[in-house]
């Protein structure tokens, strides 16, 4: 064990003496393709349109196990904005670990002419990326909404602050080599999935065999239901609810009928109506849908800031509450009584 970390650290320090490539070719970034089932995240299409903003080529890492990388490397060469694809097959990356995935990104990154690395802000890319410009020990940027690259070889993000309320702009000057940062995907349009093909060429995983990180098991939530993170029309209840067998009763039949997916305030989570993948909120989901319905949700800065830009916001709770100051529709009502009779007017 030791003999096996004593050499990888060796290999990364040969890694860290390799000059930082010349990036006077103009800007060259590596997309994180993250993939579920067969399935390309929808936050990875939003990313790719941030990177195309860039200019110059956009290269797509797929990693995964044997079995899933191939079919995802067949759908990802015909995302448009995409130049070519590298794909690393291998059981050690059959679940997404920062510690097994990072050593490669490093040495791609520090053998090549990258000058961006960038992912959809998911739990996978809050915990490799930030590893990964440790390493290389350059800044990371997180959660950006907006990305302009300077003709100085400086880049220029936006991202909010202050749970929403404040945004902050961030310049990253050409000293600094490579540009590690995550995208908030409801700020971007996803990009086409219909493009031409683009190359694609197999790359050697790196192998860790000392890692201090392993991967147990996976608990996916069923539901038929829209993704939450990406549905055009979510429907969300708070604490006002009073309790999970009437936070279902209530929002289940309104969101079936509206085909939307299914939200919940931290309030409503903490108290054990709804699962904590439902959360709306700083902490939780960041969403931005067409139409948001909530229903008993009072509007704490927290989770506005999960919400506020969807395109329309409907409220169902208190005179007094703060999310009127965002909300396109209010109603103030007895949610027991408006919402049935909501729905049933919605049937006909």
């Amino acid at each position: 064990m030791l003999a096996a970390r004593q050499a990888r650290s060796s290999a990364l320090r040969g890694l860290q003496q390799v000059r930082w490539a010349s990036t006077s070719g103009g800007p060259s970034s590596l997309l994180l393709i993250e993939h579920n089932d067969g399935v390309i995240n929808a936050g990875t299409l939003s990313a790719l349109t941030a990177a195309s903003k860039l200019g110059g080529e956009v290269t797509g890492l797929v990693v995964g196990a044997p079995d899933a990388v191939k079919g995802v490397v067949e759908k990802a060469k015909k995302l448009k904005g995409l130049s070519k694809i590298i794909y690393a097959p291998s059981p050690q990356y059959a679940a997404p670990l920062a510690e097994q995935l990072s050593p490669l990104v490093q040495e791609l990154l520090k053998s090549s002419s990258y000058t961006h690395f960038l992912a959809s802000h998911s739990t996978t890319a809050k915990s490799l990326l930030p590893r990964v410009a440790a390493q290389l020990d350059v800044p990371a940027v997180s959660d950006i909404t907006s990305v302009e690259q300077n003709s100085d070889g400086s880049t220029t993000f936006e991202r909010p602050i202050y749970a929403g309320n404040a945004i902050s702009t961030v310049k990253a000057p050409s000293s600094i080599p490579i540009k590690v940062f995550t995208v908030r995907g409801t700020a971007f349009d996803k990009a086409a999935t219909d493009g031409p093909d683009v190359p694609a060429e197999e790359i050697k995983p790196v192998e860790v065999t000392d890692s201090p990180t392993e991967h147990l098991k996976t608990s996916l939530t069923q539901s038929d239901r829209p993704e939450l993170g990406v549905a055009s029309k979510v429907v969300s209840g708070g604490r006002a609810l009073k309790s999970a067998e009437l936070f279902d009763k209530t929002l289940h039949p309104l969101a079936d009928v509206l085909g939307a997916a299914i939200g919940a305030s931290r309030a409503a989570v903490d108290a054990g109506y709804a699962d904590n993948s439902l959360q709306v909120g700083q902490t939780g989901k960041i969403v931005a849908p067409e139409l948001y319905i909530a229903l008993g949700i009072s509007g704490a800065i927290q989770h506005l800031a999960g919400m506020k830009d969807s395109k329309m916001i409907v409220a169902f709770t208190d005179p007094d509450a703060p999310i009127f100051q965002v909300a396109d529709v209010g109603l103030v009502a007895d949610l027991f009584e408006a919402v049935p009779e909501m729905v049933e007017k919605l049937k006909k």
